[in-house]
Order: structure tokens, then C-alpha cells, then sequence
């Protein structure tokens, strides 16, 4: 009892944010003080300064010798249940909610419904645990060096959480087939790969090279730039998809493609074509971007004029939803408005399918308005090549730290892309420098990294993943030691009563789980919203996510530090909790001392909300458990 009785001491330390007030709830009176024991039993203090009635009962276990003190306090319209209880040895043939313990042996799939994780989170938690897996998702280009089934299992192998399909590039059924080969490697081999798919946007952009998949401009040649539609391209010449293009060009502006990657000067007009001199040599992909600067100043009257979806863009749009993908990437996003059309769009499509819309910031007109946009959005891209060629390079690093920023005191999920490692596409070792910059994204505690043509065209994409991964788990680990974000503070989201309780409790539970080195928290959500702000308070533990639902699951995916799995659960905290251990040490991925702290917005009920805290420490297989469970049921 006296280890019972220091680890409940231990929780209450926990929960005593700010001198007992539980955080967010200071304003409704209601306070828990301290937790005692007297007579071997734990005892609640609270003394209460708004309590319409109080209720202490006992109750006593049978068989399994389980003893709960529950305190029920009403404060206005918000009900707060704290209950302490110690559960003791059981009999041989005791029973937690009709699972037998583990101490009788391990519990097949036949005895409890399964449990779906992605096949390499399982493998890495069964060899090295819960805290060693990474938090940073990683996202993965498909192209023409990674479709093939093969290629594709290599990079789940190797980390991919998410698979883009850039629009771009390929047919249709290309990207069809693409999508496949990701469905079966699911279902067949037990990852997790959850499916992406970018809109071309209609931003001025080159056409294709006869097939090709890249052509190199070297310093100093001479290329036509052409609006004419023509069967096949003579060797240096480039099609342009802007019909005014000839007209609207000057000789002596600058062209920068794929965001500044090649750079070419023009140097003569001849009808539909241009005559320009290449700069500063590079990669040319087919159907890349194309600004034009004037006068050290960008030329924004080419775009201005040109929808953010485009006819193509909208075709693609049927197609993914057709298709079930997880998520759509927009490109050149101008407003607020129109991810809200894209949004209205797809749910009278797909109402019961879940899209997540993220938008794409790669131009001024983004940045214009980027607050609006990231709100009505499920999430954001920092697209830097594109972004880099619409603002000064030199201001490229604050704009992505400004929107990480943002995006998480908003709640939602953004990716750092565009060239993290972009000499890998040549070369199997990255840069110095490209690897500080990965770190430095790690360290802004950015939900996702992307690689684009490293995977998608280059001749390492999977050592280009493992340059990912393993700064990303080391520069983590390196935040976690020297604790760099002890001090976040984040904005309230909501000032709705129901929202600021969910943040409240999202909140302590990652500052209990940091204070006692848990390992792990547990959040059993349908909708996605609890694990979202757990997400967003960065823990230094993982969060595993159980839904029910399979495309919950793949939008979780997508999420810093979330670790999703799908699971038959019902409307009870306690039930869903036995079932989950059960199923963990039966697969061999939880093991004895394993310290948790799960949260739950489910219930049963239709009338009323309930949103739970539990704190658990296991000492032996089946032997002693310790729970502190704090319950707020919204009426």
C-alpha cells in the first residue's frame, strides 16, 4: 500500500495546476485540493465555493476486492466526478468487463475484438517501446521512381505515413493504379499509408519535354518559350500553358522555374515565341512553375486573373473523390472563400466520406490573407520552392516559422515542403545544410516533412526517407532532453464552455504525462477533436489514437504525434480501457510498468458529453492498479 500510496500522492501533485485549480475550470468554483489516505483507503479533498449539492458514497467491490470513493459536485450546468480507486490482487478466475486478466495468459484474437496498427508502429513499439517512436509525419511524392508495389512497401518500411499524388504529373489512371497498389499494400500487408492528392492549380506553368521525365538547361544556352501547341517539342524548347504570355513578356525580364531552381533572362520576342538565355542552370521537370520578375519586382497581373481551381483542377477533384482519398492539397490558394467552396463541394458528394482540404501557401496573394485561409482550412502546406519565388528568399525562413506558428494555435495540421533534401535527387548524401534545415523544421514542431521530386523522380527516394526519419527522431529527442518548449503557451481556441473544457482537459493531461514520464496517452475519440488538441499540445510522450472508424484513422495519420489505430469500442472509459491493455500485451506491445494517461470524448449517452482522464500504473502483469479518473459530463 505504500507504493499506492506515493503514486496517488504523485497524481494529485499532477492535477494540482496552479494550487489545485484544474486548469480552465478555475471560473466555475470548482477546486480539488488534495489526495489522502485514511484507514487504507484514498480520500478526496475538495472544498467547493459554488456547491448546490453534495453526494459521498462508498462502494465496495465483490470478488475482485475494488474500493472507490467518488465525490459528485454540480456547479451550475457542469457535473465534476473525481473518483480514486486501488484495485487488488484478484482470484484465479478473476475478470476485468468479461476479459480474462492477463496473468492467465495471452489473449488471442479470438477471445476480444482486434485492433488495426500500422505493421511498422507495431514492430517499433514491441523492439523498443512506446517513447521510441517518432513524432514528426513524413510524407512521400509518388512518381515514376516509387509507384511500382515494390517501391511503395520500401517507403511504408521506411516511415512514409502519407503517399501524394502530385496532378501535375501522370494520367489519371496512372494515378488510379498508384492508388491501388497503396490500398492493397494496406490491407494486405497491415501498414497504414494514408493517400494524398495535389491539384496542378492554374498558375502559369511549362508543358512537357516529349516525355522526358526532367531535361537540364545548362549557363548560357538559348530556349524558346512558346504558347503554340505543337506535336513535338525541338530540342531547348518548352511550351507555356498562358496564352498572353508572348504578349505580356518583355526582353530583360527574369523567368524563374519550380520556384527559382533554373533562371532564365529574355532576350527576344518573336511572335508566339521567346527567346530566352538560361542563367542559372538546372533541372527542368515537365509541367513546372513559371513567375516572371520585372525590375527586381514580381509580376502578379499574369495570375491575377486566373481562377485558384481550374477546370482540370475541378475533373481531378471528382476523380479523388471517387477514388476515397484521404486528403486534397489546393494549390494557389487566394482566399478563405475558396476552400469553403471546395469544402461545400465535396460534402454534397462524399457526405459520408472524410476529405481533409489542406491549403497550399506558396504565393503573396496566400500570405495576404493566410489566417483567414488556414482557419476555414483542415490544414496547411508550406510550399517554400513556389513561395520563394513570389517573396524575397531572405524572408522565406520566418514566413514558414510564422505559419507553423500559426497553424498550431489554430489546430491544425501543417507540412514544411519543397527541397528539404533536394541535392538527394543526384547525389545519396544530402548536404549539411539541408539537414540542418530538416532540423530546424523538426524543431518548429511542424505536424509533417514532404519530400517531392526526391521521391518522386530521384535516384535515393529511400535514403531520402531515412535522412528524414532519423534526424527527425533525433532532433526530437534532442527537444525532449533539453526540454526547448517547457515554456509553449497557446492561445484559447474557443470561448464556448464545451471547447474550452476539452482544451482544459487536453491540456493538463499533456503537463501530467510530461510531469510523470508517462509513456504513453490513450484518447478514444470518433469525431478526431480530442486527439487533435492533445496533438496540439506537443506531449513528450506519444499519443495513441483509437477510433472507429477507418477514415478517421487515415486523417489521424497526418497528425504530430499520433499514433492511430482503429478499434470496436463502446460509450465506456473503463471497458474500452481492459479491452485496449488486453489487446496491447497480447500483441506483445505494452509491456509491465507501462505508464498511461488516457483520455476519451466518447459516450453512450445522446444527452450528455463525457470526457475522461485516467491515470494508470501497472506493478505487476494483472496484479495492482492505480487510477485517478476525473470525469466532466456535460448536461
Amino acid at each position: 500500500m505504500a507504493m499506492a500510496q506515493g503514486a496517488l500522492q504523485s497524481c494529485s501533485v499532477a492535477f494540482g495546476v496552479s494550487g489545485g485549480n484544474f486548469a480552465g475550470l478555475a471560473s466555475s468554483g470548482a477546486r480539488i485540493s488534495s489526495v489522502s489516505f485514511r484507514g487504507g483507503a484514498p480520500v478526496l479533498s475538495s472544498p467547493l465555493t459554488t456547491v448546490r449539492r453534495e453526494n459521498l458514497r462508498r462502494r465496495e467491490g465483490g470478488r475482485g476486492g475494488s474500493v472507490k470513493v467518488q465525490r459528485e459536485v454540480a456547479v451550475s450546468s457542469v457535473t465534476i466526478e473525481a473518483a480514486l480507486g486501488v484495485e487488488k490482487k484478484g482470484v484465479a478466475d478473476s475478470k476485468v468487463n468479461g476479459v480474462p486478466s492477463a496473468k492467465h495468459g495471452a489473449v488471442g484474437e479470438a477471445q476480444v475484438p482486434s485492433m488495426e496498427v500500422d505493421a511498422v508502429t507495431e514492430a517499433e513499439l514491441k523492439e523498443n517501446g512506446f517513447r521510441s517512436t517518432r513524432r514528426t509525419k513524413l510524407v512521400c511524392t509518388i512518381g515514376p521512381a516509387t509507384c511500382a508495389p515494390e517501391q511503395l512497401e520500401a517507403l511504408a518500411m521506411g516511415g512514409m505515413n502519407v503517399a501524394r499524388l502530385n496532378m501535375c504529373h501522370g494520367t489519371r489512371d496512372w494515378h488510379k493504379q498508384v492508388i491501388r497498389n497503396v490500398r492493397s499494400l494496406n490491407s494486405e500487408k497491415g501498414y497504414s499509408v494514408a493517400i494524398m492528392m495535389d491539384t496542378e492549380g492554374s498558375e502559369i506553368h511549362m508543358g512537357d519535354f516529349n516525355g522526358a521525365p526532367s531535361v537540364k538547361a545548362e549557363d548560357g544556352q538559348e530556349w524558346i518559350f512558346t504558347v503554340r501547341t505543337l506535336e513535338s517539342l525541338p530540342e531547348r524548347t518548352t511550351t507555356v500553358n498562358y496564352d498572353g504570355f508572348a504578349e505580356d513578356v518583355r526582353v530583360g525580364d527574369e523567368l524563374l522555374v519550380d520556384g527559382g531552381m533554373v533562371r532564365f533572362e529574355v532576350i527576344e520576342k518573336i511572335g508566339p515565341d521567346v527567346k530566352c538565355k538560361c542563367t542559372d542552370p538546372g533541372l527542368l521537370l515537365p509541367r513546372a512553375n513559371l513567375t516572371m520578375w520585372r525590375e527586381g519586382r514580381l509580376v502578379r497581373d499574369l495570375n491575377a486573373m486566373l481562377p485558384t481551381i481550374s477546370s482540370k483542377d475541378w475533373i481531378d477533384i471528382d476523380f479523388g473523390i471517387a477514388e476515397g482519398v484521404d486528403f486534397i492539397a489546393v494549390s494557389f490558394v487566394k482566399t478563405s472563400e475558396v476552400i469553403k467552396h471546395l469544402k461545400s463541394y465535396i460534402n454534397a458528394r462524399a457526405p459520408n466520406d472524410s476529405i481533409g482540404v489542406f491549403a497550399k501557401i506558396e504565393s503573396s496573394d496566400s500570405l495576404k490573407n493566410v489566417e483567414d485561409i488556414i482557419r476555414v482550412s483542415d490544414g496547411a502546406m508550406v510550399a517554400r520552392g513556389d513561395l520563394g519565388a513570389q517573396i524575397p528568399l531572405e524572408q522565406v525562413p520566418s514566413v514558414q516559422q510564422g505559419i507553423v506558428n500559426l497553424c498550431r494555435e489554430l489546430n491544425k495540421p501543417v507540412i514544411v515542403a519543397s527541397q528539404l533534401l533536394e541535392s538527394m535527387i543526384e547525389y545519396p548524401t544530402p548536404t549539411r545544410a539541408e539537414v540542418a534545415d530538416v532540423s530546424e523544421a523538426v524543431r518548429q514542431r511542424a505536424d509533417a516533412l514532404m519530400l517531392s521530386g526526391e521521391s518522386a523522380m530521384g535516384l535515393f527516394p529511400e535514403k531520402a526517407l531515412s535522412v528524414l526519419r532519423t534526424v527527425s527522431l533525433r532532433m526530437e529527442e534532442w527537444c525532449r532532453e533539453n526540454k526547448q518548449h517547457a515554456s509553449d503557451r497557446l492561445p484559447e481556441l474557443s470561448s464556448a464552455l464545451n471547447d474550452r473544457i476539452s482544451e482544459s482537459i487536453c491540456s493538463s493531461a499533456a503537463q501530467m504525462a510530461n510531469r510523470l514520464g508517462a509513456d504513453a496517452i490513450f484518447v478514444y475519440t470518433r469525431r478526431g477533436y480530442m486527439a487533435s488538441l492533445l496533438s496540439r499540445a506537443r506531449p513528450d510522450c506519444p499519443i495513441f489514437a483509437f477510433t472507429d472508424t477507418k477514415s478517421m484513422r487515415q486523417r489521424l495519420n497526418l497528425q504530430w504525434g499520433l499514433i492511430p489505430f482503429r478499434l470496436d469500442f463502446s460509450g465506456d472509459m473503463e471497458s474500452n480501457l481492459r479491452r485496449t491493455f488486453a489487446l496491447l500485451k497480447a500483441r506483445g506491445m505494452m509491456k509491465k510498468g507501462d505508464l498511461i494517461v488516457a483520455v476519451s470524448d466518447i459516450s453512450t449517452s445522446d444527452f450528455m458529453q463525457s470526457i475522461q482522464v485516467k491515470f494508470l500504473i501497472g506493478f505487476s502483469d494483472a496484479s495492482l492498479e492505480i487510477e485517478l479518473e476525473l470525469i466532466v459530463k456535460m448536461r
